[in-house]
């Protein structure tokens, strides 16, 4: 079975407004039963508010009351489909005026309970524009005092599916950014530069004294010839 879209505020309604064992809701919700217990005692997810199976169309009253009176038994999940609401979604008619008056709330329950979605996906789920996300999102937007939260699957501006593949979506993201955040900055390879070869000068060459020419016998005697006059 497929966990709800928020098993612990899921398992908060039941644990406040059910007679289920703990066993029950641990399994609906895949937790530990321990952690459902932690959820009674108040020692875990105080601060959440809880969102009901019922109103997202996973479970039936039905379905809970039989569940109550048997404690061995598992609570079945309903099939989405057979939710009208999400019918409506899938096939994009056309909202109800109540519907339309619901996108602040919705807008204000994603802010909330699913901080790391986008602007840019709220924008997508619940049909609404950048300007009154972010007058919502400030606390001035015109009915802020008398808003509040309300789940876009329950009132059906958008479908569970659509949620949970945003919300894994933003989830990956902020995944990957903490990663590339944790590696240290790759330091700028050196160019490697030729080292220049000198050329050693070779020593240079002494210059060799020419030794005179000895004189020749016919020039020793043109000398003394030369002498004698």
């Amino acid at each position: 079975m497929t966990a709800p879209l928020m098993p612990k505020a899921t398992a908060v309604w039941l644990v406040e407004n059910t007679t289920l064992t703990f066993r029950q809701i641990a399994q609906f919700c895949e937790l530990h039963e321990l952690e459902i217990q932690a959820i009674a005692d108040g020692d875990v997810a105080y601060n959440i508010i809880g969102i009901s199976p019922v109103a997202n169309g996973q479970l039936t009253l039905e379905e809970i009351k039989r569940c109550e009176e048997d404690a061995s038994a598992n609570l079945i999940a309903n099939v989405m489909e057979r939710n009208v609401k999400e019918q409506n979604s899938k096939n994009k008619k056309v909202l109800s005026p109540s519907q339309r008056n619901d996108k602040p709330a919705a807008i204000l329950w994603l802010i909330k309970n699913c901080p790391e979605i986008a602007d840019s996906q709220i924008r997508k789920l619940v049909g609404t524009t950048n300007p009154t996300i972010d007058s919502i999102r400030n606390g001035t937007h015109k009915d802020m005092v008398s808003l509040r939260a309300k789940n876009p699957v329950a009132i059906g501006l958008c479908s569970e599916k659509d949620l949970e593949t945003a919300l894994n979506t933003a989830r990956e993201k902020l995944e990957k950014a903490a990663q590339k955040a944790l590696k240290p900055a790759k330091k700028p390879a050196k160019k490697k530069t030729a080292k220049k070869k000198v050329a050693k000068k070779k020593p240079a060459k002494k210059a060799i004294k020419k030794k005179p020419a000895k004189k020749t016998a016919t020039k020793k005697k043109a000398d003394k010839k030369s002498a004698k006059k």
